[in-house]
């Protein structure tokens, strides 16, 4: 017997991760096991109103959604954006969560907001079912997010950072249009762009301190979107190299982009996050 074969038959993909590979095709129907309790963390340079569409269809299908706002967005924490830290990011979904004694909840973070995850698991960990990092950033201990890009990357936001004057980056429409909305139309990106807020700078470039995340045994699961160029797919792309970092986890993969297909498709989107997140 081949490895390939081994692996195939143990349900395994044969990476350095340990990615439990299931299928990537949605269910036809939208028949839940049970209904579950999701926590939606979003990524820079928009606010929670990013979740509208997903979280309506999620709701629809049965599920309790809830979509906290974290400081330097959406009018949350210090007016000084630049001043935000990450630390505060996290105390605003760890509050929220008290505030609402929520418990048993799917905590879902996308991009940035996967290092908000990581960090807000360490404080509640026993409140949380599951983790789903959703094309998200998963640093190691030690590293910031920004240690996640490609050197010329990383360099390209430090000038945007010092061009600013405040300490925020602001994202160029091309590079929007190219790299977060890459299926969507000329028109649709231009929509979707009237969304895109300054991202405080500082919270992406801290270093975190995440040898508390490494201990936990909660389980997690990785959902990657194909068409994601917001990271290069290679060898800095989402999957796998951010999603090796997990060690064991549910691995779900289908098609869309970075922000599309929370707008444009967010019933094949909820299904997929259902996917990732049941039992």
């Amino acid at each position: 017997m081949t490895s390939l074969m081994f692996f195939s038959l143990i349900g395994f993909t044969p990476m350095n991760s340990m990615a439990r590979a299931e299928a990537a095709t949605p269910p036809k129907s939208a028949a839940i096991e049970k209904p579950l309790m999701f926590v939606l963390i979003h990524g820079s340079w928009v606010d929670a109103g990013f979740w509208k569409e997903t979280a309506a269809e999620l709701r629809l299908m049965g599920h309790e959604v809830y979509t906290p706002e974290y400081a330097g967005h959406g009018g949350v924490g210090s007016t000084q954006l630049g001043s935000v830290t990450h630390e505060q990011m996290t105390r605003s979904v760890v509050d929220y969560m008290n505030r609402k004694k929520l418990k048993d909840v799917v905590l879902l973070g996308h991009s940035f907001g996967g290092s908000i995850v990581q960090k807000t698991a360490e404080q509640l960990p026993d409140r949380i079912r599951r983790l789903v990092f959703f094309d998200a950033f998963v640093p190691l201990d030690g590293q910031s997010v920004a240690d996640q890009f490609a050197a010329p990357v990383r360099e390209s936001f430090e000038q945007l950072r010092k061009s600013s004057g405040n300490n925020t980056i602001s994202l160029p429409f091309p590079l929007f249009r190219e790299a977060f909305v890459n299926t969507a139309t000329l028109a649709e990106a231009q929509d979707y762009y009237t969304y895109v807020i300054p991202e405080p700078a500082g919270p992406a470039f801290q270093k975190l301190d995440l040898k508390k995340f490494y201990s936990l045994d909660i389980p997690k699961s990785y959902l990657f979107l194909t068409e994601d160029t917001a990271l290069p797919q290679t060898p800095f792309g989402y999957h796998p190299s951010q999603s090796a970092h997990l060690g064991a986890y549910r691995y779900i993969a289908g098609h869309g982009d970075h922000m599309t297909t929370a707008h444009k498709e967010p019933k094949r989107l909820a299904e997929l996050i259902v996917q990732a997140s049941r039992d």
